[in-house]
C-alpha cells in the first residue's frame, strides 16, 4: 500500500449562510444546541464525515438527473442467464450509445451506474444481503458512488477511494469599527503555502499597520505592524460575488484565535410552533450557535488509485479512475449552494460555495 498513488484536491469553501453541524444534545452556558469543535484547539469545524455524507448524496443526485430515464430494468439484468452481474453490466451497450441518444460526462457512463439508485446515497438498509442477491434493496455495490465512497455487504466490504479531511476555519469574519475584517493565524496561512510571522503576544498585524489599536468584537488590541500578504497569494479566495483582499485580513496570535472565534459565533434563538394553534409552544424556546456567513474554510480530498484491487476481488471490477471521481465531485459541488450542509437548512443555515483545485500526490 505504500506504493499506492493518489491525487490530492485542495478544497476551499465560503459560507454563504451560517453553518450548523450539531454535537447532539450538549449545551454550553446559554446555548442549548452547540456545534462541533476541534478537541485540541476548540475552534469550530465542518467534520469530514459531514462532507463525505452530503457529497455522496449530491453525486447520486447529479447522476440520476441525467440517467434515470436511460437505465435498464435491474430485474431484466438479474434475470439473464449465464453471466455474473458484473459481466452483464459490462456487456450492456452503455458507452457505445451515440451522443444524440445520451449526452453524458464519461463518469456518468461508468459501468455499474446502470443500476444506481437513490439508496446508494444513504445508509444501507440491507447490509446483511449479498451484493447481487435478489432482495438487496440497499447499496448496489456496482455504481461509481458505491465504489468511490465505499459500501459493505455480507459477502464483500469496500472502503472506497475518496478520503475527506475536516474543513477547518482559515479566515473568520469579525466586526471592527473599520468594517468587517477576516482574522487568521500564521500557522493556518502556512498550511496553504503563505509564510507570515506571527505577531507578538496580544498584538495583531494588518495590511496598513498604522491603525494604533483595533477592536475585534469585544477585544481591543494593539496593531504591531504590517503583514506581507499580497493579492496574488489569495487568489484561491476569489469566489463569485466575493473577493477577499489583503486589506481585509488580520493576523492574530495563535492563543487568541480560538477565543475570538468562539466569542463571535452567530447565536440564534428559536421556538417550536404548535401545529394546532399556530403559536409558540410553552417552554419550547431554544438557542443555537453557528459558524457565521462569510467564514472561509480549507481542507483536502485524497482520491486513491486502487486499480490493483481488481486482481484481488472479481466483484470489484471495474473500479473507476481517479479522474472520473474528481470530475464527479466537481460536477456535483453546486448542490452545496442550494441544499447546503448540516442542520436547520430550512431555517436559513447551511449553504456553501466550494472551490476544488488539483494537487498531485
Amino acid at each position: 500500500m505504500n506504493n499506492t498513488m493518489y491525487s490530492e484536491l485542495k478544497i476551499f469553501a465560503l459560507a454563504t449562510d451560517p453553518i450548523y453541524i450539531g454535537t447532539g444534545g450538549y449545551n454550553i452556558g446559554r446555548v442549548d444546541n452547540t456545534i462541533v469543535r476541534d478537541p485540541i484547539t476548540n475552534v469550530p469545524k465542518i467534520p469530514g464525515s459531514s462532507l463525505a455524507g452530503t457529497w455522496r448524496y449530491y453525486v447520486v443526485l447529479e447522476t440520476l438527473k441525467d440517467i434515470k430515464d436511460k437505465q435498464p430494468d435491474w430485474q431484466d439484468i438479474k434475470n439473464e442467464n449465464g453471466d455474473t452481474i458484473g459481466e452483464k453490466l459490462e456487456n450492456y451497450d452503455w458507452k457505445n450509445l451515440s451522443s444524440s441518444d445520451i449526452k453524458l460526462s464519461s463518469w456518468k457512463r461508468f459501468v455499474g451506474n446502470q443500476i444506481m439508485r437513490i439508496k446508494c446515497a444513504g445508509q444501507d438498509d440491507t447490509p446483511n444481503k449479498d451484493i447481487d442477491s435478489e432482495d438487496n434493496t440497499g447499496h448496489c455495490g456496482h455504481c461509481i458512488v458505491c465504489k468511490g465512497f465505499g459500501f459493505s455487504k455480507r459477502d464483500i466490504s469496500w472502503q472506497g477511494m475518496i478520503f475527506f479531511s475536516d474543513l477547518n476555519i482559515l479566515f473568520f469574519p469579525v466586526f471592527t469599527y473599520r468594517g468587517t475584517k477576516w482574522i487568521t493565524t500564521s500557522s493556518r496561512l502556512k498550511e496553504i503555502g503563505i509564510e507570515e510571522e506571527a505577531p507578538s503576544k496580544n498584538k495583531i498585524k494588518t495590511k496598513q499597520g498604522d491603525e494604533g489599536h483595533l477592536n475585534l468584537g469585544w477585544l481591543y488590541l494593539e496593531v504591531e505592524g504590517q503583514h506581507g500578504i499580497e493579492d496574488n497569494k489569495i487568489n484561491d479566495f476569489d469566489f463569485e460575488n466575493f473577493k477577499l483582499t489583503p486589506e481585509d485580513i488580520i493576523i492574530v496570535p495563535e492563543d487568541l484565535f480560538s477565543h475570538i472565534v468562539n466569542s463571535n459565533l452567530e447565536v440564534r434563538t428559536s421556538v417550536s410552533i404548535d401545529p394546532i394553534t399556530g403559536a409558540a409552544k410553552e417552554g419550547a424556546l431554544f438557542t443555537s450557535e453557528a459558524i457565521p456567513r462569510g467564514t472561509i474554510f480549507y481542507g483536502t480530498i485524497r482520491i486513491f488509485d486502487k486499480k490493483g484491487f481488481e486482481d484481488l476481488e472479481e466483484k470489484l471490477k471495474p473500479l473507476p479512475e481517479a479522474g472520473e471521481l474528481e470530475q464527479a465531485l466537481k460536477d456535483s459541488k453546486h448542490f452545496y449552494e442550494t441544499l447546503g450542509i448540516g442542520g436547520m437548512t430550512t431555517r436559513g443555515f447551511g449553504r456553501l460555495k466550494i472551490k476544488l483545485e488539483g494537487k498531485d500526490g
